[in-house]
């Protein structure tokens, strides 16, 4: 089969089984290319050399088209600012070839798929990649020199084209939950980790208002009245080695800042395999946190002695805290806490709520 003939072939399949892919990649202006390795992307274009194509299955064709497709729909071309390219065209990579697997397109020979960055961002996993990684694409990414101007209104363009893409897919009832999930998070980004720590926090100051005891009664309304505590937040700082100093100092700021506004009193303590002898240190919601100069740690990290000491506290926080990289032993049971992750890195944790930090 001729190479345009098995293009055609991979797109129509595309576009019957997986419209929404199929809708992006239709387009991209499909180019022949000698002077390509394999296959490349400049947000306009999918150009393409014809003895790689050749090659491939048309299932393959059909994952190496979607896959230049998603780079143009996800605006990998306007994301990188001020990242070294190398890394975040390999961030970019792992980042959507998980989709493609789990949409049941095989890879062409050599593609990475890492299991790890499922459901991760190209920003996410950007920070993961070794500065002297030899990791390299399969692809080209050829948007290096796509003026900033022309790049906004690309990326707004292609933007509309994957909210078009999915309406027209889901009314096929052929929008898959994965691809669902990864337009609404492009189209409606999550909010930064210091956004999501302050609207937990800020919930906790409007909780601090109860109806179950009315001072008194207007008519048939029931007012509220105010507990007779300030709102306690248990923190805890992993000092395993995985979180740096400076990423420290910035967590303790923002806390610092948020605490002051919602009146919250922090109990904050530090952990690796154990607890720090020395902690915890309480601040008022009046008093500036400060980090003492030595804290114990690198060891191994085991989360259980810190859910330990939280679970002992009296009255019970109103919110635990783990800044953490989420790596190494979980208590067998649910703390019964409301607890709050914030967490460095891809691992997953087994329950309470999960914050992104990079």
């Amino acid at each position: 089969m001729e190479t345009e003939a098995k293009l055609s072939a991979a797109r129509t399949r595309l576009i019957l089984d997986r419209p929404f892919l199929g809708s992006l990649v239709l387009r991209l202006e499909m180019r022949p290319a000698s002077w390509c390795r394999t296959v490349a992307v400049d947000s306009k274009h999918f150009h393409f050399n014809p003895s790689y194509i050749d090659a491939l299955s048309i299932d393959q064709i059909q994952f190496v088209l979607a896959h230049e497709a998603l780079h143009c729909a996800l605006s990998h071309f306007s994301r990188r600012q001020h990242r070294v390219r190398s890394r975040w065209d390999v961030a970019c990579d792992l980042a959507i070839n998980p989709i493609l697997a789990a949409e049941g397109l095989p890879p062409p020979p050599g593609v990475m798929i890492l299991p790890l960055y499922e459901g991760m961002t190209a920003e996410e996993i950007y920070p993961e990649i070794p500065e002297d990684s030899e990791q390299s694409t399969l692809d080209e990414h050829l948007y290096g020199d796509t003026a900033s101007t022309e790049m906004e209104s690309l990326s707004e363009k292609w933007k509309q084209r994957m909210a078009s893409a999915a309406q027209q897919a889901k009314q096929a009832g052929k929008l898959s939950e994965l691809v669902s999930r990864l337009v609404e998070a492009h189209l409606e980004p999550k909010l930064p980790w210091r956004s999501l720590l302050a609207r937990h926090l800020n919930r906790i100051a409007r909780e601090d208002f109860s109806y179950q005891r009315p001072s008194r009664r207007e008519g048939e309304m029931i007012l509220p009245t105010l507990r007779s505590r300030s709102a306690e937040i248990a923190v805890v700082i992993d000092t395993s080695g995985s979180i740096g100093a400076e990423e420290m100092k910035d967590f303790v700021s923002e806390l610092d800042a948020l605490k002051g506004q919602v009146g919250a009193r922090i109990l904050l303590h530090a952990a690796d395999c154990g607890l720090d002898p020395c902690g915890p240190w309480i601040y008022e919601s009046w008093e500036a946190i400060r980090l003492p100069e030595k804290l114990q740690g690198g060891g191994g990290t085991d989360f259980r002695p810190a859910f330990e000491w939280a679970a002992k506290l009296y009255p019970a926080p109103d919110l635990f805290v783990y800044f953490t990289d989420a790596q190494g032993q979980f208590p067998e049971y649910d703390a019964g806490l409301p607890v709050l992750w914030l967490v460095k890195g891809p691992a997953s944790i087994p329950w309470g709520e999960r914050i992104q930090l990079n």
